[in-house]
């Protein structure tokens, strides 16, 4: 192996992990976040089958977002800077055009409840 000179190759070492986050790295591909109460509303309002609708202004840019529930009802806790906090993460995404629904990593990444179901017709 030829290596320039002045450099040397570090070895190789493995790092001691718990079990618990050895697990999430496993199931999500990277450990698990902190997620701020407003952040964790919506997500569970997403996952129970909330929508996000974006308003624009005239120049097509993001002003305001309405959080819709499944049974109708507008989420207050969701604001601009939390729909930019999960959209930055990679939790919520919009497909061709539509209205903003959780991502598998958004799933992933949520602290269970019994009361959130989810269906596979996103997928």
């Amino acid at each position: 192996m030829n290596v320039r000179p002045g450099f040397r190759r570090e070895p190789r070492t493995l790092r001691r992990v718990s079990a618990r986050t050895a697990w999430l790295c496993l199931t999500t591909g990277r450990p698990s976040l902190n997620i701020p109460k407003p952040q964790q509303r919506t997500l569970h309002a997403l996952a129970q089958g909330a929508i996000l609708r974006p308003v624009r202004d005239d120049r097509g840019h993001i002003i305001d977002v309405d959080c819709i529930t499944g049974e109708g009802w507008r989420l207050t806790d969701c604001d601009l800077a939390v729909f930019k906090a999960l959209r930055r993460r990679g939790f919520i995404a919009s497909r061709n055009g539509g209205p903003y629904r959780i991502t598998r990593d958004g799933l992933a990444n949520l602290r269970s409840r019994q009361d959130n179901r989810t269906t596979s017709r996103l997928w």
